[in-house]
């Protein structure tokens, strides 16, 4: 293996030897975009080992503190960096670029952890036997994958704490949450651990955490881009995304990631980033959203009985709150600046879709993503779950075998293939039909070009604190619906909170129109230039941000 502990960094990597001073690097590469980087490697200002050794001394100096980065393959990344110096041009559309990848993401030869000690065991890690999909992509257009981020195990948290790794502090305060579950990667790339990185998504995972950090967070129409290698929390929900510090370079980063599909808007993306591409757009906010309706996650069997149906939706409940409400309409103000219309309507997405939405039950099909993929890229002492608790001799954990829940005791579903489930059709294809028919009928009504509302329903919680009487488990958001019919969406930096934390403007379109969707986000960000970076420290609030 050549995953490497953050601590043992400073002892492992030479320190660099650089034509320019470290002030004039530290001024180059903070909040360096991918066509600056790529301008200063066409000058021959730095090479792209220089530019890796320079993020990965960044990551031993504060990740101490912050934790956002399990593993760092110093080696790997030295190696590729070297290779790329070695190469004559063409090159490819991430040249050079040092990408981070989420602890669920498989790459060759590192432990996919899954936020989880249980894939760490001594002599039975689970080692990737080869790429996740989208990591081919990136390698292939140059990109540098210098570690592996935290994650709470199996991607099932709304905050950063894992077994495998510990807690993750927000890069603008570390006392606060950056959420979950990619609250790894929104650090590392907010914190400039990296330039760029990946996110998994399967009920806000990759929009909320983007929201508490001023960074952008895609979810692509879901299909867009393989989840091929990304350990499932739920594969029918799943979805990875690119996450960065602005929009350009996260479309450059979703041209690569994406394939092809005959749904999907012309490409390259980068082609509809446009200043002026809100002008006479109409976005309606949802009116469930503002009311807090609660979706329940993975959705309700239709042999749930009413009173039991009833409970998980009141147990989804998540009021929005006051200050949140304030920065939303605060926000608004950039999408009118750009030209935009904003509709307010109670007839928008009212809880009748949150009702529909909630219909969309995945719970009978969780087993069946996790045994695909152990049998694709587990490692050779188990492929399936049950050579994993025969090796380890304990058993999986629910969440990726059954996903009953532990707050509402919701009943476990006996596990079964969506592709000959009879119940399929009843339980999850019809439903996500109907509300994909209501999404897209609420747009025609009124005229409207997409979606707008709060990535979240609340603020980074302060972690230091119990959250709602326990242990901190969120920001939480009513999102998830996005999950469940597959529409794009993206998070864009939309201000602060009077405290100085990161608030996060959500934004979906109608079905695979990815491109104008970047385009909106190009346009509002252009026009608000929210995002600022956070002051790192180099000691925590506690000497053990664990």
């Amino acid at each position: 293996m050549r995953t490497l502990p953050c601590y043992l960094l400073l002892a492992l990597i030479a320190a660099p030897s650089l034509s320019e001073s470290p002030d004039r690097m530290n001024h180059d590469l903070l909040e360096v975009t991918v066509p600056q980087l790529e301008q200063m490697y066409r000058e021959h200002r730095y090479t792209v080992t220089q530019v890796v050794q320079w993020y990965m001394a960044r990551i031993a100096k504060y990740n101490g503190i912050y934790r956002a980065v399990q593993n760092v393959d110093a080696a790997g990344a030295l190696a590729a960096a070297a290779r790329e110096d070695a190469e004559a041009s063409p090159h490819g559309a991430l040249w050079g670029v040092p990408v981070v990848t989420k602890a669920n993401t498989s790459v060759k030869g590192l432990v996919t952890t899954d936020g989880w000690q249980g894939y760490m065991i001594p002599g039975h890690e689970l080692i990737a036997p080869k790429d996740a999909d989208i990591v081919v992509k990136l390698r292939a257009a140059g990109a540098i994958i210098i570690g592996q981020t935290n994650m709470p195990d199996f991607a099932a948290s709304d905050t950063n704490r894992s077994t495998a790794f510990g807690r993750t502090g927000n890069a603008y305060d570390v006392r606060f949450s950056p959420g979950g579950s990619s609250g790894g990667t929104v650090t590392a790339v907010t914190a400039n651990f990296a330039v760029l990185g990946n996110g998994t998504d399967t009920g806000n995972s990759i929009r909320m955490p983007a929201a508490t950090s001023s960074v952008v967070g895609v979810f692509p129409s879901r299909g867009l881009v393989s989840i091929a290698g990304i350990a499932p929390l739920d594969w029918l929900l799943d979805n990875t995304g690119p996450i960065a510090r602005n929009v350009t370079d996260a479309t450059i980063a979703l041209d690569v990631m994406a394939g092809d599909d005959p749904h999907a808007q012309p490409g390259p993306y980068t082609g509809y980033l446009k200043t002026d591409a809100l002008k006479g757009k109409r976005f309606g906010v949802p009116a469930f959203i503002l009311q807090g309706a609660g979706i329940p996650f993975h959705g309700m069997p239709s042999t749930e009985q009413p009173n039991r149906a009833a409970a998980d939706r009141t147990a989804a409940q998540t009021p929005l709150r006051p200050e949140t409400r304030a920065a939303f309409m605060k926000a608004l103000d950039g999408l009118r600046a750009a030209g935009a219309t904003i509709v307010f309507d109670d007839s928008i997405l009212d809880d009748s879709f949150a009702e529909a939405a909630s219909h969309i039950c995945t719970l009978a099909y969780i087993r069946e993503g996790t045994e695909k993929f152990l049998a694709d890229y587990g490692p050779p002492q188990y492929r399936s779950i049950e050579e994993y608790e025969k090796i380890a001799g304990s058993p999986m954990p629910h969440e990726i075998i059954n996903s009953t829940d532990d707050d509402n005791v919701r009943p476990t579903l006996k596990q079964t293939n969506v592709e000959s489930d009879p119940q399929a059709e009843t339980d999850f294809l019809g439903p996500r039909r109907r509300t994909i028919e209501a999404y897209v009928k609420t747009l025609d009504r009124l005229h409207l070009d997409g979606y707008v509302y709060p990535a979240a329903q609340m603020p980074p919680p302060d972690e230091t604190m119990p959250q709602d009487g326990k242990i901190s488990g969120g920001p939480h958001s009513d999102t998830s619906w996005v999950n469940m019919i597959g529409v794009p969406a993206v998070v864009v930096p939309g201000g602060f909170y009077p405290d100085g934390l990161p608030f996060g403007l959500e934004i979906s379109a109608r079905p695979w129109k990815d491109g104008d969707l970047l385009g909106w986000a190009y346009a509002y960000e252009q026009v608000t230039r929210h995002r600022r970076p956070p002051v790192l420290v180099e000691q925590g609030l506690l000497p053990d941000a664990r």
